[in-house]
């Protein structure tokens, strides 16, 4: 899997500019602010259907201007395609080959990136939210009836919370509420325990080689549905039936707050090194380490699900990775996919690897290749 051009008009600091890309790895070099991560950040648009900084589309639109356009053909299975993406205030619409894609989900899992980024330490460190929303986009690229299911959840999670802020709550339309919530977040659940045990091998395996076999690195799948966590292969009726009977044991408290305690919209994700929780024991580099072992094991899970590896985004952490064992790894999985990386300076990537990148120079939202 491959992106062969990527063409950008008007968004963020670029008012229009084209890249060809080598199939091997690619460098962005330019002094911070320059637009680089821009660049970057508009691939990641192009597989997931969003951009990975902000929730708002309108900052991605350069200032002055009505809306901004990002398109690319890339390879996947042998196969080329078009990919395209306008953004406008107030709207967003997709195309794959020229053709209108009816819903954003449509359009996602014709493409699939993973990004390392410094705002990855998030995933360890920071709310679940952030946790969550790992979960839903590497899900969502490879399996994009996820998606479907987790907005059909969100929005009944959204009505049934107006409701209880009423005065006076209509209990038949709570019941409709919270049986289509049990119906779409039964499927969510089951897919993310799915997704998070096969997870949950691949980057035990890669941690164990990043630390030499000096700590055993394990997660948990927290869910409010009590013992569904820990379970074996559940089933979306078993799961469904949880979430009906918690909602209604929940539903006399949830009146009083005026918002849901209880559904997949609450899971979490809880880290241990050697079984000590991450959050109050480890060290920052340890939580580093955890997080490029889940960026890397995302790499060979969706080559699992689809066949061929993603594009790897490289986001300024070239820095981050100060582990000779790192490098060595993140260079490692590079020479086997297709690369685009930012970078301030060329030292870090050596030999054969740097002899064979193609190279940007990025200023001012001007990208012209080198050499």
């Amino acid at each position: 899997m491959h992106i062969e051009w990527l063409e950008l008009t008007q968004y963020r600091n670029y008012t229009h500019q084209r890249i060809e890309f080598s199939s091997g790895v690619n460098v962005f070099i330019g002094e911070n602010a320059q637009g680089k991560t821009n660049a970057l950040e508009a691939v990641y648009l192009l597989a997931m259907g969003r951009a990975h900084r902000t929730s708002r589309d309108a900052d991605c639109i350069q200032w002055g201007a009505d809306g901004a356009r990002v398109s690319a053909q890339v390879v996947t299975a042998g196969r080329p395609r078009t990919l395209a993406v306008e953004l406008h205030r107030g709207a967003k619409r997709a195309e794959v080959n020229g053709v209108l894609q009816a819903k954003m989900t449509d359009f996602v899992g014709h493409f699939q990136v993973v990004l390392f980024a410094p705002e990855d330490l998030q995933l360890v460190k920071g709310a679940p939210a952030a946790r969550r929303r790992f979960i839903d986009m590497e899900i969502g690229q490879t399996q994009p009836k996820y998606l479907y299911h987790l907005a059909q959840y969100q929005r009944a999670l959204q009505q049934r919370n107006a409701l209880l802020k009423q005065d006076r709550v209509d209990n038949t339309y709570l019941e409709v509420l919270e049986a289509q919530m049990a119906d779409h977040g039964a499927e969510v659940v089951v897919r993310r325990h799915g997704f998070l045990t096969r997870l949950h091998t691949i980057a035990q395996r890669i941690h164990e080689e990043i630390s030499d076999g000096r700590e055993r690195f394990t997660f948990q799948y927290r869910s409010p549905l009590e013992g569904l966590g820990e379970a074996e292969p559940i089933s979306v009726a078993e799961v469904r039936e949880a979430l009906l009977q918690a909602l209604a044991v929940r539903r006399a408290a949830d009146l009083q707050t005026g918002h849901t305690s209880v559904g997949p919209h609450r899971d979490d994700l809880l880290f241990f090194i050697d079984g000590q929780p991450v959050q109050s024991f480890a060290s920052q580099g340890q939580q580093r380490t955890i997080a490029l072992s889940l960026r890397l094991a995302e790499m060979d899970l969706i080559r699992d699900e689809v066949g061929e590896y993603p594009v790897l985004l490289l986001d300024d952490v070239l820095s981050e990775l100060d582990n000779t064992r790192q490098q060595r790894l993140v260079w490692s999985m590079s020479e086997k996919v297709q690369t685009i990386l930012t970078t301030t300076a060329l030292f870090p990537i050596q030999g054969n690897l740097r002899l064979a990148a193609r190279l940007f120079q990025v200023r001012s939202g001007i990208i012209q290749k080198e050499g």
